[in-house]
């Protein structure tokens, strides 16, 4: 009866995770040299660790998907819950999107929003800063782009390429470079460069449902408009309406091209763009914020939290019905008088 081995299970490595207990929370950084271990705090009762030889003691282990090692080598300790962290896009990761390597997963804290802890590149202070006025625009050219990173699986260096054909552009990045900054602060630089154009080249290096990054963000909070290539539903994550420029909209780069001369050369049609920085911010964004405000790992330890209560109610339920049953039993083999 299970009542009568659940010591067995715990000799085995088994514990049901308690609200008196320490329970570890292991990031499982294996090939990064630094430690992707955070140093924010988990819920009461929480401890997160980052040596990888401390597995067997793990409660939850969190892989980080870009580097995670072959599982198959990796012994699953019994009660233990396995995470699937990434920020990254299934796009670059293909075993984000199959099924059978994902089983091997009790969660999942990803960038996608139908994932158990949903993680994301904006947040509070995003919201805060979108409430910025937009500064003046001082460009001699309409469109700036900072494109540098080498992977493209959305194809945005050969519309870049093609756009700059009917387009000026003035391009910051290592892609298709034709200007240089004078200094380089980092985001500090890039928000005040990107603030002087009317538009902002806003292209994702690929193109997945929800994978929405600072690219899309970035131009909003200065005020200069994205011109956006991505996620399908970029849509659900806008802070207002009619704040950015969708290219899937578009037959090409021609067609983006001729809209966007004529969008700058028209004060009224450029500025509908920004109309929403003088509204609030729309209630579906809000709410997205509120549910990345608090930290992923803490929102993590408490989605722990209540599915280690389920598991103790189906342990305390499969105790009282294995009593249940026994006493049915002896009752029957009374009245039938057997002998126990």
């Amino acid at each position: 009866m299970l009542a009568s081995r659940i010591p067995f299970f715990e000799e085995a490595g088994y514990r049901l995770m308690s609200d008196t207990s320490t329970n570890r929370i292991l990031v499982y950084d294996f090939k990064w040299g630094v430690s992707l271990a955070p140093t924010s705090a988990c819920a009461p009762g929480y401890e997160i660790i980052s040596d990888p030889k401390r597995l067997k003691d793990a409660d939850v282990v969190v892989f980080h998907i870009p580097t995670v090692p072959d599982l198959r080598g990796l012994w699953k300790r019994p009660g233990q819950k396995w995470v699937a962290w990434s920020f990254e896009s299934d796009r670059y990761y293909s075993r984000l999107r199959d099924p059978k390597y994902m089983r091997q997963f009790d969660l999942t804290m990803t960038y996608r929003w139908d994932s158990d802890v949903p993680v994301a590149y904006f947040g509070p202070d995003t919201r805060d800063d979108l409430r910025r006025a937009p500064a003046l625009k001082t460009a001699s050219v309409p469109l700036v782009a900072f494109v540098s990173n080498r992977f493209d699986l959305s194809g945005r260096f050969k519309y870049l390429k093609e756009l700059m054909q009917y387009l000026p552009v003035d391009s910051y990045g290592l892609a298709l470079q034709n200007k240089k900054l004078p200094e380089d602060k980092r985001q500090e630089t890039k928000l005040e460069t990107i603030a002087a154009y009317k538009f902002t080249l806003a292209f994702e290096n690929s193109i997945s449902q929800d994978y929405v990054t600072e690219k899309f963000f970035e131009p909003l909070i200065v005020g200069s408009i994205p011109v956006y290539l991505g996620a399908p539903n970029i849509d659900d994550f806008a802070p207002g309406e009619h704040c950015y420029i969708n290219v899937a909209q578009f037959k090409g780069p021609r067609e983006l091209a001729e809209y966007l001369i004529f969008a700058a050369g028209n004060q009224s049609e450029y500025d509908s763009y920004l109309a929403w920085k003088t509204k609030p911010l729309r209630q579906s964004f809000l709410d997205k914020v509120e549910v990345v405000a608090k930290d992923s790992f803490l929102r993590l330890s408490e989605k722990v939290r209540q599915m280690s209560a389920a598991d103790r109610a189906d342990v305390g339920f499969a105790t009282r019905l294995t009593s249940t049953v026994s006493a049915v039993v002896k009752t029957v083999q009374h009245r039938l008088g057997l002998r126990e």
